[in-house]
């Protein structure tokens, strides 16, 4: 409750440690997330994903940067993927945004994903009302990167920008059906390369097309038109713009009906995800001893992994 106070008045010391004991798991500090919670929903919090080697990192400490000029404070959830075998994580998107860590006015935090599906780490989400309550105006999470379906972002993020580049070999790679619909704001980043037009082009059609679903009005009028925004990190062309776009998307989402239904959806995500969470903690626990006999019996085909699982669901108190 001590850390709580002193993030209330703006401590980035506070700030980090209760992400520290959050990223742990730790029982103790559920009370006080909870009050977070409650005391956070002021800020914007953007969502960046795509696939690898678009230039994500790059992308958002460029963004940084423009936010900085107008005065606000933004803080950053980079999620990096953890070995499958050690459970380690380079994190090495903290290390290309080194240029901003002298910043009062910007806070970076990376997070392993510690066996977590969907882009996401577990404590992102509450690193995120951390930083909110902390005074932050925006909060950028950069997730992993998306294969085809690890979308999650889109139900934990106020605005989605999805970051397409030219070259990466498949052309309709980043507009396959779920992640084209995900979007709020296509990027096509590097687009001093000659053949970015080509990628801008395609996804306009796409969109043109009519394959995502925008939310209407009463009136069956669009609330937002999903637009591509080209973008260069190299020569800084289409950053302000894409800043200016993200505001536009932010003043749609809190003046009209697409707000709420956003909101609702990330309180449900939040919700089932926590559940999740604590679910598979008291499963595992209560299962440990158990388990192990029973991977024996499966391994040698005497028992099958549906029977088991069964048995061990109908002898576990969740």
């Amino acid at each position: 409750m001590e850390l709580f106070e002193r993030l209330l008045k703006g401590d980035l010391r506070a700030a980090g440690r209760l992400m520290s004991r959050a990223e742990a798991g730790a029982v103790e500090v559920r009370p006080t997330l909870g009050k977070i919670y409650k005391a956070a929903g002021k800020g914007h919090i953007v969502g960046l994903t795509g696939v690898p080697g678009s230039g994500k990192s790059t992308l958002v400490s460029k963004l940084v940067e423009a936010i900085r000029e107008d005065g606000r404070k933004v803080g950053v959830i980079a999620i990096d993927p953890s070995s499958p075998f050690s459970g380690g994580s380079i994190l090495g998107d903290r290390i290309r945004m080194s240029n901003l860590a002298m910043d009062d006015g910007v806070y970076i935090r990376s997070m392993a994903t510690r066996g977590s599906t969907g882009g996401l780490a577990r404590s992102a989400l509450a690193a995120v009302d951390i930083l909110d309550a902390a005074g932050f105006d925006i909060i950028i999470i950069e997730t992993v990167g998306v294969g085809q379906d690890e979308v999650e972002i889109a139900r934990a993020s106020h605005s989605v920008l999805v970051v397409s580049a030219p070259g990466l070999g498949d052309d309709v790679q980043a507009i396959k059906a779920g992640i084209l619909e995900i979007a709020d704001i296509h990027v096509v980043s590097k687009c001093d390369r000659a053949d970015a037009n080509r990628t801008i082009t395609d996804l306009k059609t796409m969109l043109a097309m009519g394959i995502t679903v925008s939310m209407k009005n009463m009136n069956d009028k669009p609330l937002w038109q999903v637009p591509v925004v080209g973008t260069s990190s190299e020569t800084g062309e289409g950053i302000r713009s894409l800043l200016e776009t993200i505001d536009r998307h932010r003043d749609v989402h809190r003046s009209s009906a697409l707000g709420p239904q956003r909101l609702r959806r990330i309180a449900e995500y939040r919700t089932f995800k926590t559940a999740e969470d604590l679910l598979r903690g008291r499963f595992f626990a209560s299962t440990s001893e158990r388990v192990a006999a029973m991977v024996e019996r499966i391994s040698r085909r005497e028992l099958d992994p549906f029977t088991a699982s069964d048995e061990l669901m109908s002898n576990v108190a969740l």
